[in-house]
């Protein structure tokens, strides 16, 4: 090989290792750096769907909840009459107790509230007292049982019971009851 045979060579190979440098540097750089980037926000999207996923089965598990709950509330105010509660509630429970075989029974009002949580507001509580004269005990409990079974929002606080000397089969019982009332 003469001189200018290796400067050729030699200029070749400085044009190819330039080449090189030019495809890797210019060409293939950029591309690498795009498709990183690209992988990057990829990944970020693909976090993006699976969290908004998840929101829309939350929401999906909310709406049902909600029907649910509005079905609840709907089938809870339809328990009770129209009107004052005064009106209505004791002969409710005498009609009640007298299918329970427990014949005198009296309610009266002792007290009404208001809810204080801004999500009961359209509820009042009313505190009643439940006189039964005469009452025997095994008829007694099942009527209470039954009572707080038929009667959701109603509950028992208190109960006495006084047994009679003259009678001692019967009992005088007097309980105090709270039940919860819509508003209408």
């Amino acid at each position: 090989m003469n001189k200018e045979q290796t400067k050729k060579i030699i200029l070749g190979a400085f044009g190819v290792i330039g080449l090189l440098y030019v495809y890797f540097v210019f060409f293939l750089g950029p591309l690498n750096k795009s498709r990183y980037s690209m992988a990057g926000r990829m990944a970020e999207f693909q976090n993006k769907v699976a969290s908004s996923k998840t929101e829309i089965a939350n929401v999906t598990k909310l709406e049902t909840n909600a029907r649910a709950a509005t079905a609840r509330y709907d089938a809870l105010m339809a328990l009770y009459p129209e009107g004052a509660p005064i009106a209505w509630f004791p002969p409710r429970i005498r009609v009640f107790f007298s299918n329970q075989q427990i014949d005198k029974s009296s309610a009266r009002l002792e007290g009404t509230a208001g809810f204080t949580e801004k999500e009961l507001s359209s509820w009042n509580k009313y505190t009643w007292i439940i006189d039964l004269p005469q009452a025997d005990f095994g008829t007694l409990g099942r009527a209470l049982a039954a009572l707080e079974n038929s009667e959701p929002l109603l509950s028992v606080t208190r109960l006495h019971i006084h047994a009679g000397t003259e009678d001692p089969e019967f009992q005088q019982v007097s309980m105090t009851a709270l039940t919860v009332i819509g508003k209408k």
